[in-house]
Order: C-alpha cells, then sequence, then structure tokens
C-alpha cells in the first residue's frame, strides 16, 4: 500500500483563503517560541477549527468533505465494508444510494481504494469524500471486539502478555476518550473501569496470574521500585501509540487483594474551547463579555474536581488574548497551551508553589493573571491584592456552587471589605453527559420521573410531550450518551451583593438576592438544555441538586 501522502497544512490553507500570510507568520513564530505545532496555534487562536481543515482539505483534493461527526454513519452502514479493509485504507462508508456509494477516507489519492471497493459494491459508482484521521477512527468502534476476547487470544499466543494486554487497554481507553483507567485486584481476577464522560465503566477482567508482570511493567516505565508493595507510589511516564504520543500519570495504591492502579491519560495538547461552544446561554454570555473587559478584579470558577473549571477559564482568557497583554499564569499541571502567554508549571520540589509563583507573576508586569487553584489563605491573599492592584486575576476554586465561593474565602482569612472591592464574577459548574446524536430517540417522561421534580418544574414538562435520550449504540458504548457539555449558575457581584459580603452574610442571603437580581442555578440551567435535547432529566439530577 503506497505511504500516506504527507500534506502541507500552510500551502493548503492559504491557498484555499482559510488564512492570510500574516497568520502563517504568527504562528510560525509561536511554534519557536511556545512549541506548539503550525495547526495548534491556528486553533488556539481561533482562525480554524478542526472542520474548517477537513473542508479545506477536501478542497485540496477537489472532492466533498465528509463530516463524521455531524452525520454520523449507521452500525449497518459501517460493517458494510469489511474491518481489515477499512483499517488498512483508513475508509468508512458514508453514504448508499440504489446506483452509488459515497466512501469517506483520510486518503483518496490512494489509487487501490476504488478497485478494493468496487469488488464489494459490484455495479455502483465509488465516490471518495474525505474526513479527517481521528473522526474515521472513531467508527472503527464499531467493530469493536470486548476486551476478555482480546485477553484470550493474547494468553492463546503465549507471548509477552503484559506488554500487549496494556496495549490494548490504552488503545481501548484512547478510542473511547477515556480520562482514567482502573486497575482493581479482586478476588476473582483484576478488574479493568474506564471514565468516559464522567463515569466509571466496566471494560474488562484479567487472569490475576499476569497482574504482576503487568504491575512490574507500569513500574518500570515510571521508574518506581518494584519490590515495594506495601506503600503508596506516583509516578509518570510517556508512550508512542498509533494515533500519537501519551502522557500518563500513575498512582498504585495497595488493596487487601493487591496494588491498585489508576492511570490518568493526558492529552499532549488540547484544544481551546471556545466560549460560544462551552454551553452557556446569552444571557450568561452577555455577563462574562462585560466583565472580562475590565481592567482589573477577579473572576473565578467553582466546582467539584474535573468539572471543567480550568476549561472555562482558558476559554475566556482566549476572547481576551493580545499582543498588548502580558498573560502570565502558574498552574498545576498546565493542561492547555496558549500562544502568547508565559504559563508556569509548580514545582514543589523546586520550591515553585501557588503562593511563590504568584508572588513572582506580580513583579513580572503582568496585565492577566491565571492562579490555577486557590487552596490556602496565603495564595488567596495574594490573589486578592494582585486583583485590588491593578490586574485582571482568573482562578478556580473548590466550591458546591457560586455563593459557598465568599463564605469559604472569608473563612480562609481574607477580609470581606476586600473580597467585596475585587471580586466581579463566579462561575460555577458542573459537566452533564450529551445525548449519543446516533442513537437519539423520542420520549414522553413518566410520572416517576416528574415526582422527583419540585412541582412547578413538573407542571412545565408535562406540557412538554417529546424529550430526547439515547437508545444506546456502539457510538456511546450502549450508554445513550457521547460527549459532555457544561451546566452553569453566574453569580455578578453587584453593590448590593457587595453590601452583604462586607456585612457577612451567609451564602444562602446572598444567593437569595443573587436570584432576585437575574441569577439561576445550576439545575435551572440544566433544565433548558434537557427541553432543548442537550441532556437528559436522569443525567441532570445524577449532577445538579434539585431546586425550585
Amino acid at each position: 500500500m503506497p505511504a500516506k501522502t504527507k500534506l502541507d497544512f500552510r500551502e493548503i490553507l492559504l491557498k484555499q483563503n482559510y488564512i492570510s500570510e500574516e497568520d502563517i507568520q504568527a504562528a510560525e513564530s509561536a511554534s519557536k517560541k511556545k512549541k506548539v505545532s503550525f495547526l495548534e496555534y491556528l486553533f488556539a487562536e481561533g482562525l480554524i477549527n478542526k472542520d474548517l481543515l477537513g473542508q479545506a482539505i477536501s478542497e485540496h483534493y477537489n472532492i466533498s468533505y465528509a463530516d463524521l461527526n455531524t452525520q454520523i454513519p449507521s452500525i449497518s452502514q459501517v460493517l458494510l465494508i469489511p474491518e481489515t479493509l477499512a483499517k488498512k485504507y483508513h475508509i468508512v462508508l458514508f453514504k448508499t444510494t440504489k446506483d452509488k456509494v459515497t466512501v469517506a477516507t483520510d486518503q483518496p489519492d490512494n489509487k487501490s481504494i476504488i478497485p478494493e471497493l468496487q469488488k464489494i459494491f459490484p455495479g455502483k459508482k465509488i465516490i471518495l469524500a474525505y474526513s479527517l484521521s481521528e473522526d474515521i477512527e472513531q467508527t472503527f468502534n464499531f467493530y469493536h471486539q470486548t476486551l476478555d476476547t482480546r485477553f484470550s487470544k493474547i494468553i492463546q499466543k503465549e507471548n509477552q502478555v503484559a506488554p500487549e494486554i496494556i496495549e490494548e487497554i490504552l488503545a481501548d481507553a484512547l478510542s473511547f476518550n477515556c480520562s482514567d483507567i482502573h486497575f482493581e485486584p479482586q478476588k476473582e481476577g483484576v478488574l479493568i473501569r474506564f471514565r468516559i464522560d464522567g463515569l466509571l465503566q466496566e471494560a474488562g477482567l484479567i487472569d490475576s496470574r499476569y497482574y504482576e508482570n503487568i504491575t512490574n511493567r507500569f513500574k518500570v516505565l515510571s521508574q518506581l521500585r518494584i519490590d515495594e508493595h506495601r506503600t503508596t507510589q506516583d509516578g509518570a511516564f510517556r508512550l508512542n501509540m498509533p494515533t500519537g504520543e501519551v502522557d500518563v500519570r500513575l498512582s498504585i495504591a495497595p488493596t487487601f487483594y493487591g496494588e491498585k492502579i489508576v492511570l490518568r491519560l493526558l492529552a499532549k495538547h488540547v484544544d481551546i474551547a471556545s466560549l460560544d461552544s462551552l454551553g452557556l446561554s446569552e444571557e450568561h454570555q452577555q455577563i462574562i463579555n462585560e466583565t472580562i473587559k475590565k481592567p482589573f478584579g477577579m473572576i473565578l470558577t467553582a466546582g467539584p474536581t474535573g468539572s471543567g473549571k480550568t476549561t472555562t477559564l482558558y476559554a475566556l482568557l482566549k476572547k481576551i488574548n493580545s499582543v498588548e497583554r502580558n498573560i502570565t499564569s502558574i498552574e498545576d499541571p498546565v493542561e492547555y497551551l496558549l500562544a502568547g502567554a508565559n504559563q508556569i508549571q509548580v514545582n514543589q520540589e523546586k520550591g515553585i508553589t501557588f503562593a511563590k509563583g504568584l508572588r513572582s507573576i506580580v513583579r513580572q508586569d503582568p496585565d492577566i493573571i491565571l492562579v490555577g487553584e486557590i487552596r490556602d489563605r496565603e495564595t488567596a491573599e495574594i490573589s486578592v491584592n494582585a486583583a485590588l492592584t491593578g490586574h485582571l486575576l482568573f482562578s478556580t476554586f473548590h466550591a458546591n456552587n457560586a455563593s459557598a465561593v465568599i463564605p469559604r474565602l472569608t473563612d480562609m482569612g481574607v477580609e470581606p471589605f476586600l473580597l467585596a472591592s475585587t471580586l466581579d464574577l463566579i462561575i460555577a459548574q458542573r459537566l452533564v453527559r450529551k445525548v449519543c446524536d446516533n442513537c437519539r430517540s423520542t420520549y414522553t417522561p413518566t410520572a416517576g420521573q416528574l415526582t422527583r421534580l419540585p412541582a412547578e418544574i413538573a407542571e412545565q414538562f408535562k406540557k412538554i410531550k417529546i424529550l430526547y435520550r439515547g437508545k444506546g449504540c456502539p457510538a456511546c458504548n450502549n450508554t445513550g450518551y457521547k460527549g459532555r457539555t457544561a451546566i452553569f449558575e453566574l453569580l455578578k457581584i453587584t453593590p448590593e451583593i457587595q453590601e452583604l459580603i462586607t456585612g457577612k452574610a451567609p451564602a444562602q442571603a446572598i444567593w437569595a438576592l443573587a436570584k432576585k437580581q437575574g441569577s439561576h442555578s445550576l439545575f435551572a440551567d440544566g433544565l433548558e438544555k434537557v427541553k432543548l435535547g442537550v441532556t437528559t432529566i436522569d443525567e441532570l439530577g445524577r449532577v445538579a441538586p434539585v431546586d425550585a
């Protein structure tokens, strides 16, 4: 099979007028300074997105673009092409009619594809369309065999069992956009669970006989002690997978049946979301856009671990990033690369903590400061003082809702009058799973579901005869959900709320006033997304507390 053609994205995007010569120069400059790729810079700056890239490449080949995200092929459609052929030529059946077949591929210049397809679809005209490699890879989940089936095949070969099992597990995890992999020793074997879209799902079971070799391999990769079994160990390593390099953080803890391992999978680079793509309502976007225009003050995102707080902050930074502004951050870890920003990684061994790093940043002539997290009194006080002395400061904070942030900061030792004069906006958020587009179906909510809602809200849903949920399919691993979006609760610090903060009012009193001034709770924002068919009543109830 001929090698896949290496595309010159600069030339393609410039020729098709998607970018300018100035954009190319800026991208090349950022590539040298920040060690980001040409495309990473364009994505971060919002100059293009993946769909525009796909369209530009399809124009380069003079064929149509097959967007596999919005027009997801059905399982029966995909399986019309044998798995070996699909993976060999990176092809997926996109559309079929009585007399022609449209197939998406990322290598349309491969002359072998059409003759091979004509054997499967005799008498039909074969049309090639372009699709991005990663989107084609996602459709291969339809061919999926269970991990247990593949484990059996590996063991039967009696080769190096541990490396092959690890490779299969990681390949599965990446294909399902898994964030964490759990290896849990139990009486009957070692259970493998994946965290996908925030929830753990069983993925397979490993025979305990092979687990010690798997554990030792992880320890060697992470440069940990293989003779230590009674204490916790933490490490990290990098793997080269067919889809690219994967950074892995590892944690080992002794349990009754053996050492439990948790792997956190970290993408080498994550695209920064735009403000429009986060799931914010028009009203919320307007409040945020007004607040980030201020020259100084403090904006906080609140929620538990893994609720998308940092993603939201970087979307805000992306919106206001410019050559005229010095943006500096202190983070643990640096999750996003923002072209033009100065990003500092916390390093406890070298003495770089949030508080010490923040003190240094203030002396670096910043306009905008991002503190990865306010964890202690010292960091909180320096953050407030930085906002007070002419800097716009962004940070995250662990709290259940927006109003709870204020008393928690004062409990840390921040003076209420200083907090009242510096805090501008608190954004509380949670992540909810989205209904899978591939198996979306309509239904009428049951009386049982409605009884879990406040009476006045239940009445609203009685009038809405049609809602949406996923039936479950291979594309969503039979969960009915694929991907996540955020629900939000905004607390804008008005003069009246400033008075409550100065008077040390409780969180309940602050939120009561905020509601009178137009704020909506997390649950209320989520209900709007349920009505729009983005998520479900059950998913919202799992994530956000019910309120009237």
